[in-house]
């Protein structure tokens, strides 16, 4: 049984969750480490403690030392079975399930057994969605965990919208646990940096037994340095042989897919405005969590525009949007969002300094003749509809605050 635990509610990730409290298919709560999927774990427990009476909460955590003896699927089965209570409402919650052998035999023993509630949290796409897939199709449903929001950054630490909190943010990210830490900018890069070193030499090194360590932290550290550029792998391995490190291109792709599972960065797809073909070659790519990268390479303010890209991409994420790069003739269109249906084209730039810098940022929206929505996100102070030619125009606080 788990101790009492104290936590800031995330109504956003919660809501996507209750509505199959009590069903058959099996939740399967993913995202990077240190984003909070535990916490998530412990709010269901208290809202299932809630609804009924008589429960019986077998919870198990893969990095606690006391379950280091469930190993493969037949450990969890045996302990799940082990902690069952009759004329009980019997719930089962795995933090970490990739860490234990063939996890899917036994989620879908207990599926099929139809006695457990299950809940379950993991840190790889790739496993996950692989394996269950293969053995529970159609019987589960993902639900993706990011790092905060600005919205929940201000919340969590306490703090009204201001340009000092927005730079805070950018600074450190949204990474949860910063909220229990000193209030200072060593000790949260230390965290950050162990959040790094976590991720890299447990999630990424032991899992796929990778040997050149040397080039997957200058490959990081290029991906950090090329946010909001079009990358493709022969890019990659040209820049690493101008640095004395030869490496081919299926390496450099290998390597991006294991970075890329872990949820450290996400990929964007380049697609043409009109026929909506997928471009093979070259795409771009954003972190999970700005202070991450701001722990690979440090922030500098020359860096304002791909930041405001990773925040942009962030937020929508966030709120559902399926997100593309896209492309007309020789003009490049930020982001192209999809969501129920409808379609948002976003240009993000730092400021709007003159006339020809306007007319770039919104003359690339003004080339698309559709009736979708088009907006320009910058850090301009707006004070008034500043809108061009029915193009709005947002201040990247109110976006990040804002927009839905």
């Amino acid at each position: 049984m788990i101790q009492e635990i104290k936590y800031i509610t995330r109504e956003n990730i919660l809501e996507k969750v209750e509505p199959f409290i009590g069903d058959s298919l099996i939740k399967v709560i993913v995202g990077q480490r240190r984003v909070g999927k535990s916490y998530i774990l412990y709010q269901l427990i208290d809202i299932i403690k809630k609804l009924k009476k008589k429960v019986n909460i077998i919870y198990i955590n893969k990095e606690d030392f006391q379950f280091d003896s469930v190993r493969n699927y037949s450990d969890l089965i045996n302990y799940v079975e082990s902690k069952y209570k009759n004329q009980h409402s019997n719930h089962l919650f795995i933090d970490e399930i990739q860490d234990i052998e063939q996890f899917e035999k036994a989620l879908r023993h207990f599926q099929n057994t139809s006695k457990y509630d299950i809940y379950c949290t993991g840190s790889n796409a790739k496993l996950l969605s692989g394996e269950l897939a293969t053995y529970l199709s159609g019987r589960y449903i993902q639900i993706r965990v990011y790092s905060l929001s600005y919205k929940e950054f201000l919340s969590f630490h306490k703090l009204t919208d201001s340009e000092d909190n927005l730079y805070k943010y950018i600074q450190f990210g949204g990474m949860p646990h910063l909220i229990n830490l000193k209030n200072r900018p060593e000790v949260y890069r230390e965290y950050l940096n162990n959040i790094i070193n976590t991720i890299v030499l447990h999630d990424i090194v032991a899992r796929y037994n990778i040997r050149n360590i040397n080039f997957l932290q200058n490959l990081l550290k290029f991906i950090a340095d090329s946010v909001g550029s079009i990358v493709s792998a022969k890019r990659i391995s040209d820049y690493l042989k101008s640095q004395k490190l030869s490496v081919q291109p299926r390496t450099v792709i290998d390597y991006l897919n294991f970075v890329e599972n872990v949820f450290f960065i996400e990929r964007v797809n380049r697609t043409e405005i009109q026929g909506r073909k997928i471009f093979e070659i070259g795409d771009k790519f954003y972190f999970e969590d700005i202070g991450l990268r701001h722990s690979l390479i440090p922030y500098k303010q020359n860096d304002i525009n791909k930041v405001l890209e990773n925040l942009v991409f962030h937020q929508l994420k966030i709120l559902g949007y399926t997100v593309f790069v896209g492309k007309k003739g020789d003009k490049e269109i930020d982001f192209v969002a999809d969501k129920d249906g409808k379609t948002t084209y976003i240009q993000v730039t730092y400021l709007i300094i003159d006339e020809a810098t306007r007319k770039r940022e919104f003359g690339n929206l003004l080339s698309i003749k559709d009736n979708y929505r088009k907006i320009v996100v910058s850090m301009d102070k707006i004070i008034a509809d500043s809108s061009y030619q029915g193009i709005e125009h947002w201040e990247i606080r109110d976006f990040l605050l804002n927009f839905e």
